[in-house]
């Protein structure tokens, strides 16, 4: 009986058994069920359209904009349930949630970005330490911090991104699709970067990732969600070392053809 209270303690965010509907009719999750530990970084992975980016609106309370809404199951974050909180109050308690699509405001700045993006309540002395720690996570952006971030390359942008949700001083910083678009050197240049930071900041971090071999080498434990549904829930090293999971998201099968959908539904074994 004592050990429950702990278990639960030991998740920043749990997510049990969520069911999202869009337009009171269509089923988009069925029944996802995740945790995060505190100070950890998990992925959830998947191909196109499974479902991650859903997943990551119902935790941040952006499905409403979209007409969705959480039909069944509950969301906790460090132990208070929040499945009917306004998304701004979500963000007031520490969840930052990186939209896929790199969206700064590109006429200005990346330094007028990150201003932009920090707290009404904040001071000027803590403003100025906030960004000095994004500066030397983010060299980068400190190169060209006095730009247009318009101008920004598709690398530079994601960065800047991160340091936006940065500025609210999160304690769950939910990612999605960093990767995307982005060349692999920028890729593992990012992914270092967001471990350095929840090493060092004890962020816990949740990455919605379709490159999972990135993905899988930063965090500790992942979840595969198909069709709404998780299939599969492992650590990072178990993930791997699977051999489906290798065939179709990892490159890792002889002769396979991600593309090839007849191919991948038979051969995927979690589904039957």
């Amino acid at each position: 009986m004592t050990h429950a209270p702990e278990k639960a303690a030991a998740n920043i965010l749990s997510m049990n058994s969520i069911e999202v509907l869009y337009d009171n009719v269509m089923l988009a999750i069925k029944g996802v069920s995740i945790q995060v530990p505190k100070g950890g970084m998990v992925a959830l992975l998947g191909s196109n359209g499974a479902g991650k980016s859903t997943t990551l609106k119902a935790i941040s309370g952006l499905l409403k904009a979209e007409r969705g809404r959480v039909s069944r199951g509950e969301i906790s974050f460090d132990g208070s349930v929040i499945t009917d909180l306004p998304a701004q109050q979500r963000v007031e308690m520490g969840i930052c949630h990186v939209i896929e699509g790199r969206r700064v405001f590109e006429h200005l700045t990346p330094d007028e970005n990150l201003e932009a993006a920090a707290p009404m309540a904040m001071n000027r002395a803590t403003l100025k330490t906030e960004k000095q720690r994004i500066y030397e996570y983010f060299p980068r952006l400190a190169e060209r911090k006095n730009s247009q971030a318009g101008y920004l390359s598709g690398g530079e942008q994601q960065m800047l991104a991160i340091g936006r949700a940065l500025m609210t001083q999160p304690r769950l910083l939910m990612l999605d699709e960093p990767s995307l678009g982005l060349a692999p050197f920028l890729v593992a240049e990012i992914f270092s970067i967001i471990k350095k930071i929840n090493k060092e900041q004890r962020l816990s971090v949740l990455l919605v990732e379709q490159n999972a071999l990135a993905a899988l080498e930063i965090v500790s434990d992942g979840y595969l969600i198909e069709n709404g549904r998780v299939v599969m829930h492992d650590t990072a090293q178990a993930l791997k070392a699977n051999s489906d999971i290798q065939e179709f998201y990892l490159g890792g099968g002889p002769g396979t053809n991600f593309h090839d959908i007849k191919h991948y539904s038979r051969r995927k074994r979690w589904l039957s």
